[in-house]
């Protein structure tokens, strides 16, 4: 399997803020994703996942046969926001996102015990820490896969435990033929490619 991104633009607001992007990921593969605030590293990850269109070039997804038919298809994508209903539990949030996702992987109680929170899975998500509510959110990575994580500064709110046990996570993740696109500030203690935005266009 190769992600690929041919000569990709992006806009925001009907702006360009990149331009002539360019990578190919195989299997086991991970492109860390730098730049200042600004740059495109979010538009970036958001037109490689499908959720904006490309003002330009293409993303492709070689090798995915007919159960990844599209890279859209194909990824997880964790944004900014933690896409879990603060009303609802923990587990009612993972158990929704694992059937709506399909291609189950992990229980929702075994994925909660990866991330550390094999405690709180009855609570509901709006009374979580900061911290917690991320690590809730990247727990959505294990109960269904796919075999491209999309991941928007990963790390945010995590304590270095966490961001140990996300790394940890991201390892098994390559090891078993995935590949990872990463826009952050902070290292992720994996082996990776950079690709630094910016230098083209800035927003």
């Amino acid at each position: 399997m190769r992600l690929i991104a041919d000569k990709l633009g992006g806009e925001r607001g009907g702006e360009p803020v990149f331009a002539n992007i360019g990578f190919a990921l195989e299997d086991g593969e991970a492109l860390i994703v730098t730049g200042p605030n600004g740059s495109g590293k979010s538009t970036l990850l958001r037109v490689v996942a499908g959720l904006l269109p490309a003002a330009d070039g293409e993303v492709r997804l070689e090798g995915g046969s007919e159960d990844w038919p599209t890279p859209a298809a194909a990824c997880h994508y964790v944004g900014h926001l933690n896409a879990m209903k603060t009303a609802l539990t923990v587990n009612e949030n993972l158990d929704f996102w694992r059937r709506f996702a399909g291609e189950p992987a992990l229980g929702v109680a075994e994925a909660l015990e990866e991330v550390g929170l094999g405690h709180i899975g009855h609570l509901p998500f709006g009374y979580l820490s900061t911290g917690q509510k991320r690590r809730a959110a990247l727990a959505r990575l294990l109960v269904s896969h796919r075999p491209v994580w999309l991941l928007d500064e990963p790390t945010a709110g995590l304590d270095k435990a966490s961001e140990a046990r996300l790394s940890e996570m991201m390892d098994q993740h390559l090891a078993e033929g995935g590949i990872i696109v990463a826009a952050t500030h902070l290292p992720l203690g994996i082996a990776a490619r950079e690709l630094r935005m910016g230098d083209a266009l800035r927003g």
